[in-house]
């Protein structure tokens, strides 16, 4: 005789299946734990079988429950394959999508894409991944990520772009950050050989992998301070140790600790 199941009783099934417990499978699909308890009583009436016992580390699948679980797994799969199918048929965007972010990136502008999505389009979940532009471009011909958010311009290598597709976002000047303390806190611009006085904080990256720190067209400098991530680097230079250069999309996340300004460089646009 078929099995006569519902998709409600087999998503309670693999949820206690995969919790161990018939509370948190309840808490995890939203229901009461005498819902799930009653859906899965129905499916072991529908089969004949004991599906689970009790044991001292939890709910445990029996012979019969691991069988049942395989199958239901295979057939959940399908239903949601299909409501993806039919969603975005619909318009309706929906899936999983993996996208890289040099790493100021994830200080205000991906963090604020995500939240957008997260309302325009609820269906789509999206992995972010900090990565440097090089590792971005490897991991695009990959396959590794769907997605990247690259720096490209004046003052950084000219990447092999073959066979990606592209668009440019909105973007704005380089800038130079300093402590909120820094004599240069509060103007609009200084020249380029003001520059040349200061003390730096260096970007550390990957062996050949640029990194936003000293000036670009600025040369020696002296570097006093080096650090892999952008919480560091503006630590330092909210400290007054020093200061570095910062894109702008980076200057609106900026603490209150760390000013911005312009450069006046006729090497730059």
């Amino acid at each position: 005789m078929p099995l006569d199941l519902t998709t409600q009783s087999l998503r309670s099934l693999k949820a206690v299946a995969e919790a161990g417990s018939f509370t948190v499978a309840a808490e995890r699909l939203g229901y009461t734990q005498s819902a799930v308890s009653k859906q899965v009583r129905a499916l072991e009436t529908a089969t004949g079988a004991t599906l689970f016992t009790r044991t001292a580390r939890g709910v445990q699948p029996t012979a019969a429950g691991r069988a049942l679980l395989q199958r239901a797994t295979a057939i959940l799969d399908q239903l949601d394959a299909a409501q993806h199918d039919v969603d975005a048929l619909a318009g309706r965007p929906a899936g999983r999508v993996t996208l890289g972010g040099f790493p100021a990136t994830a200080v205000q502008l991906v963090p604020q894409a995500l939240a957008q999505l997260a309302v325009d389009h609820p269906d789509v979940e999206v992995e972010f991944r900090a990565l440097s532009t090089p590792a971005q471009i490897r991991q695009l011909r990959s396959g590794r990520i769907e997605l990247g958010v690259i720096a490209v311009g004046e003052a950084l290598p000219d990447y092999d772009l073959t066979g990606l597709e592209t668009a440019v976002l909105p973007g704005g000047p380089m800038l130079v950050a300093v402590s909120a303390e820094h004599r240069w806190a509060g103007l609009a611009r200084v020249s380029l050989d003001e520059l040349r006085t200061e003390r730096w904080i260096e970007g550390r990256g990957e062996a050949g992998e640029p990194q936003f720190g000293v000036w670009p067209s600025l040369g020696a400098a002296d570097v006093v301070h080096t650090a892999r991530d952008w919480s560091t680097r503006l630590g330092l230079v909210a400290a007054g140790l020093g200061v570095t250069t910062v894109p702008s999309l980076l200057a609106a996340g900026l603490p209150r600790t760390v000013a911005v300004v312009r450069v006046d460089d006729p090497s730059l646009p």
